[in-house]
């Protein structure tokens, strides 16, 4: 599955978050400055952040397995962390 996200923090904060989320859960397998891989027995799942329109940073979370498998939630999860740490009056919600 894929999901995309627009956010205003800068690509490095988000991936910064991404280690911090994924790195507890996944075992890092690629590191470069605008992107991150983790793996592990749940699966992959891929982070891209970089710069959209000016102020804009473009997150792609990218995982190999359907909708609804636990990295799947995972990702949505993450991009939900993203938003609200963006906009701190956001609420998170989901049960994922």
């Amino acid at each position: 599955m894929k999901y995309f996200h627009r956010t205003h923090q800068a690509p490095a904060t988000v991936l910064a978050q991404s280690a911090t989320f994924f790195g507890g859960r996944l075992a890092p397998t690629e590191e470069t400055p605008g992107r991150r891989r983790f793996g592990g027995a749940l699966g992959h799942v891929s982070i891209t952040a970089a710069p959209e329109g000016g102020h804009w940073t473009l997150v792609t979370v990218e995982t190999d397995q359907p909708g609804e498998s636990e990295v799947d939630r995972l990702a949505k999860r993450f991009l939900t962390l993203v938003h609200a740490a963006a906009d701190p009056g956001h609420a998170v919600r989901g049960a994922y």
